[in-house]
């Protein structure tokens, strides 16, 4: 064979290959039209008189639209030892044919056929949005070596490797930035479509898209590990997780199909003797009640609609790790929060500078943020970070620096000798009275205060505090009015927590909270509300959200919070938290309704058949019509 003829063929398969993949997500909705086709022929055949033809037809439309549902019906029944909805139709269709009724059983086949391909349509779309994350992680990345860049595939990279992600590039893996500056598209990981401006020592997530400008970024993590990587487990394994609700369900099933079929068969005997009528009549009856006695219906109530919610939660950057978390976030009475990082920002802000009459304050917060450069200490960080920003003049180097462990530091510059710290470093009576006791006033409102003496007197102050999170009090108040009680968990002092708790609009806080203690507070407020959720992001918060009858853990917490929590809000935004109890709350009354509905249209046709006023295809119709409805109601959850 030619190099033509086997590259011709090469290209063939491959086309064929690439056809074959195209059509596979559709092939029940193919089957089931083409089912569809047949019956028609078969019913124009049956017109024309030609029996057989018309048979040969009805056959192939069993087989081809009957053929997906009987292989998974048969295959599920051998695993399982349990009959179930599939096996019934199975029986409905071939006893319509035994008694004749071939167009009856078709047509059976047909729009239980449509009712699976649409319940595989709404699988497929809830995974679209796993399969679509998937497709965005890059496989390769531009690796820096001495220089020089190399381009390798993404599981080679190493943690401390350095690479360069270019404008219009995925970032690879989770890292650093450790040149340049860009804005990143972060929808992939936080659900949130504005770009967010990222520069050096700025974390960056596998997945998203670096927009405008070249970045170096120092790997963290493993790409196996990452923060997108996590994502994609947590929403499969939510999609493969049932709901109690799914599994009560599943397990009625089994039993649910035993007794129809037991009544079925008392059927076939019991209404020719005792109430006069025909063989047929009875066969026919007994038939129809296999029909229309099936839960398909009732079983569709609920996995189409968990599985919508789920998906429609990933798509906003709410993550649940399964159906049955879902389910009990619209039950809840209570929500406990833990407080920095959370319900604040977790780094202490400055709010004041207060400098003695007569000094400039550019003056003190210059020589304030020279000193406190030189530690590592978070509230040093802040009024370093704090007097960057408003000072135009770069720092100055103290001649001599000394840490005072637990109370400040000691610095000079020039000939003054200056001390930062609390109060009792710098002499309680004076730091007290300073300013007509401004310190006593600002810790009322739960900041913490550093002050500044200088030459052995006092002469400013510069108050901190972990600023509660701007969306905080938004959050609160949209669980209020949803009847949910929210109570702040803290290690902070009473007059700190108390400021902080009327600034974020919570009902209760519990102050002086060591982590260990978080466990036994949550066990008491179960006790007290039943269903309680826990909000938290750190590594301590860890037992504790594992003890709520719901973990939330924010997005940008440590690895240990997320991997517990139940629920995780992938941009730390609370009023999530609303949207996800909304979303919960919705998918139980679509479920309900779908139940409701499902048993209510069973027992009529019931009825109907006992009394003699339902024919076949008006009972198909009647079942498999409800089993249509109620997936379709399910996929209003998709919708935002």
């Amino acid at each position: 064979m030619s190099m033509e003829a086997k590259a011709l063929l090469r290209s063939s398969n491959t086309s064929e290959e690439n056809l074959f993949e195209k059509i596979k997500p559709h092939a029940e909705l193919i089957a089931a039209l083409l089912s569809g086709v047949l019956i028609l022929a078969g019913w124009l055949l049956d017109r024309s008189e030609m029996e057989a033809a018309s048979i040969a037809a009805y056959l192939l439309a069993f087989i081809i639209g009957g053929f997906a549902k009987a292989k998974e019906g048969i295959e599920e029944t051998i695993e399982n030892k349990e009959l179930n909805v599939e096996m019934l139709m199975i029986f409905a269709a071939i006893g319509s044919a035994i008694i004749g009724y071939w167009t009856e059983g078709a047509i059976l086949i047909f729009i239980f056929a449509v009712s699976g391909a649409l319940e595989t349509y709404t699988m497929n779309k809830s995974h679209k949005e796993i399969s679509s994350l998937m497709e965005l992680q890059p496989e390769e990345a531009l690796r820096i070596i001495d220089g020089s860049e190399e381009r390798i595939h993404v599981s080679e990279l190493k943690i401390g490797d350095l690479i360069l992600v270019k404008p219009g590039e995925r970032v690879p893996s989770d890292g650093t930035i450790v040149k340049g500056h860009s804005s990143l598209d972060e929808a992939a990981i936080t659900g949130e479509s504005l770009p967010v401006s990222k520069q050096a020592d700025d974390q960056v997530f596998a997945g998203t898209v670096n927009l405008n400008g070249s970045i170096t970024v120092e790997i963290t993590k493993p790409n196996n590990e990452t923060l997108f990587q996590k994502i994609i487990e947590l929403v499969q394994s939510a999609q493969s997780e049932k709901s109690p609700s799914q599994l009560f369900i599943e397990k009625f099933e089994g039993t649910y199909v035993k007794a129809v079929l037991a009544v079925v068969v008392l059927m076939m005997f019991a209404p020719h003797f005792l109430l006069g009528w025909s063989w047929t009549e009875t066969f026919y009856r007994s038939m129809i009640l296999l029909v229309v006695a099936s839960p398909c219906a009732l079983v569709a109530s609920i996995m189409p609609a968990t599985l919508s919610a789920i998906s429609n939660g990933a798509k906003h950057g709410i993550l649940f790790k399964g159906g049955v978390h879902l389910e009990n976030l619209s039950h809840l009475k209570a929500i406990a929060f833990d407080k920095t990082g959370t319900l604040t920002k977790g780094k202490p802000e400055v709010t004041d500078v207060v400098v003695k009459d007569g000094l400039s304050r550019e003056d003190l917060l210059l020589k304030v943020a020279s000193i406190e450069s030189h530690s590592n200490h978070p509230l040093a960080n802040a009024i370093v970070k704090y007097a960057k920003e408003t000072l135009s003049e770069s720092l100055i180097r103290p001649e001599s620096i000394e840490d005072v462990s637990g109370y400040g530091v000691k610095a000079k510059i020039g000939h003054d000798e200056w001390k930062i710290g609390k109060a009792s470093f710098v002499g309680k009576s004076e730091a007290k009275a300073f300013a007509d006791g401004a310190a006593d006033r600002m810790a009322s409102e739960g900041k913490t205060v550093v002050f500044v003496q200088k030459n052995n007197e006092v002469i400013g102050l510069i108050s901190l505090k972990d600023v509660v999170r701007e969306e905080t009090k938004q959050a609160i108040d949209l669980l209020k009015k949803q009847g949910i009680y929210t109570i702040m968990l803290t290690g902070d002092s009473q007059t700190t927590a108390a400021a902080i708790a009327s600034e974020s609009h919570v009902n209760e806080h519990i102050a002086e909270c060591l982590p260990e203690n978080k466990v036994e507070h949550l066990k008491g407020l179960k006790e007290k509300y039943s269903n309680v959720a826990m909000v938290g992001d750190g590594i301590n918060d860890a037992p504790a959200l594992a003890t709520a009858n719901v973990g939330i853990a924010m997005g940008e917490g440590t690895d240990v919070a997320l991997e517990t929590a139940d629920v995780v809000l992938m941009k730390n935004d609370l009023p999530k938290i609303a949207d996800a109890i909304e979303l919960s709350s919705r998918m139980n009354r679509i479920i309900k309704q779908n139940v409701i509905f499902s048993i209510t249209v069973i027992m009529f046709l019931i009825a109907s058949n006992f009394l003699q006023i339902l024919d076949l295809p008006y009972g198909v119709i009647g079942h498999e019509g409800s089993t249509i409805l109620v997936i379709l109601n399910s996929l209003r959850l998709l919708r935002s």
